[in-house]
């Protein structure tokens, strides 16, 4: 069992630390879009740079369903995974998870690391939950695949990879037992009431925009912006092409699969009437058959995993998005408090002229006459209330000076680690859009390979035909 008194989670802080890549592991993971040294480099790395320890290679197999016959059944998964991190106990650590624990990890890691990029998980909000299929091999299959999607991300990930919580994930016997300490012990400490929740009303709100952008989030905005655009394209288009080629609520005549199938019926048909040529018939209308089999095969093995693969690309970079927008928040915390200081500042300022009788209030704007007339009615115009309200103003002054330091330093903070996320995530999807197009390209080719051999197959039995002239 993992101990609560393990330094968890070494790199909750935004700064990432990096150490040089062990020489002694001499295992190569393999797949696209791992970094595997960072030995040598320091001179090259830019100071926005990730920095990897290591590799951590995963895999998600082997759904069983457990307790079968019961209403408490559920389907786990044997999680798997070959590291040379030194914050695993074992180079290849494994162990079955249910969808729960998925669902915890997920949850966590945002919680414990707001400033990454943490992939979602697939919705569990789905039909089959309703109709029971959800212990259907097919969907048992898409889920693997979309759980192996989101452990592959997060190992891609240098920080969340060795994260104390993703190891236990992948080694603890105890997983139970170690939620529990994470629920009672989480990482960092915990957050306590301050000055920013004192003065909420003021602050950030749902319309709020920030008011001296950063021309180099703005730019990674527009990047975001432009490639969920060319992604929602992307799965429009197929989704209408899969729909034309496999089914779906089309009118007759708009399903390539059962249009050959049909025309293969017809000429079945036609191989009865010409007793002649029945039996070359008969194999060209097992070619269509063959050729609609092709089709309704490549929907399922290559066109419906794109776009799943596709979706799933779209949900992670939503959460890119999210990371962006958090950031601009804490740029948002910093400029409103600055705003918020400067009026306490002038307000105490004010106070002070009036008493010293270097200033009245005529001086200090409409906002200040009108504010010594409501002093005046209420009987709080006098010297002694003004030294006592002076007094209040320079203790909340020094908080928000705290404050306005602690959130500069944290909206840059933000703002530096967000710079490296955006080069962890542009690693991770050039990855994955290798790995799907090539996918997808591997698919349309065996597809094409079979149906030429099905259709050169057929040519010599139609060219014995003799045509009498």
């Amino acid at each position: 069992m993992l101990g609560d008194d393990e330094d968890v989670f070494d790199s909750v802080t935004w700064e990432s630390p990096s150490a040089p890549y062990d020489a002694d592991h001499t295992v190569q993971p393999s797949g696209p879009g791992f970094k595997q040294s960072t030995a040598g480099t320091e001179d090259e790395r830019g100071p926005h740079d990730p920095k990897w320890e290591g590799y951590l290679i995963v895999t998600v197999k082997d759904p069983v369903k457990e307790l079968a016959e019961t209403k408490d059944a559920y389907v786990s998964y044997l999680v798997s995974a070959k590291s040379n991190l030194p914050i695993f106990s074992t180079p290849n650590p494994s162990s079955r998870r249910r969808f729960q624990d998925f669902v915890f990890l997920r949850d966590h890691l945002v919680k414990d690391f707001p400033a990454c990029v943490v992939p979602a998980l697939p919705d569990k909000h789905r039909l089959e939950y309703l109709t029971g299929d959800r212990f259907s091999p097919e969907f048992m299959e898409r889920r693997r695949l979309d759980l192996h999607r989101f452990l592959e991300r997060i190992s891609r990930h240098p920080t969340l990879q060795r994260s104390t919580l993703v190891r236990a994930f992948f080694e603890s016997t105890e997983w139970h037992v170690h939620m529990h300490q994470h629920l009672a012990h989480p990482p960092g400490p915990e957050p306590t009431p301050g000055i920013i929740d004192n003065i909420s009303d003021t602050l950030l709100n749902a319309f709020a925009r920030v008011r001296k952008p950063d021309e180099r989030f703005l730019d990674m905005r527009e990047s975001v912006d432009k490639f969920e655009d060319g992604l929602v394209i992307c799965e429009r288009l197929w989704n209408r092409t899969r729909g034309r080629t496999n089914g779906g609520n089309l009118a007759p005549g708009e399903d390539l699969t059962a249009d050959y199938h049909d025309l293969a019926v017809a000429v079945q048909g036609l191989g009865f009437l010409e007793s002649g040529i029945t039996d070359p018939l008969n194999h060209f209308s097992n070619t269509l058959l063959e050729f609609s089999a092709l089709l309704r095969h490549k929907t399922q093995t290559t066109t419906d995993p794109f776009l799943v693969h596709l979706h799933s690309l779209l949900t992670y970079s939503h959460a890119n998005r999210a990371v962006l927008k958090l950031r601009d928040q804490k740029q948002l915390d910093f400029e409103e408090l600055s705003d918020y200081l400067s009026g306490v500042t002038q307000e105490r300022d004010r106070l002070s002229a009036v008493i010293s009788g270097h200033a009245g209030s005529t001086g200090l704007g409409l906002s200040a006459y009108l504010k010594d007339k409501v002093d005046s009615i209420r009987g709080a115009d006098d010297d002694r209330s003004r030294v006592e309200r002076m007094r209040k103003l320079d203790i909340k002054i020094k908080e928000l000076q705290d404050a306005v330091t602690t959130a500069h330093e944290t909206s840059d903070a933000f703002s530096d680690e967000t710079l490296r996320e955006q080069t962890i995530f542009q690693y991770t999807k050039e990855a994955e859009m290798k790995e799907m197009l090539g996918n997808l390209a591997e698919g349309e080719i065996e597809f094409y390979q079979s149906a030429m051999e099905e259709w050169e197959r057929i040519i010599p039995i139609i060219q014995r035909i003799r045509v009498d002239v």
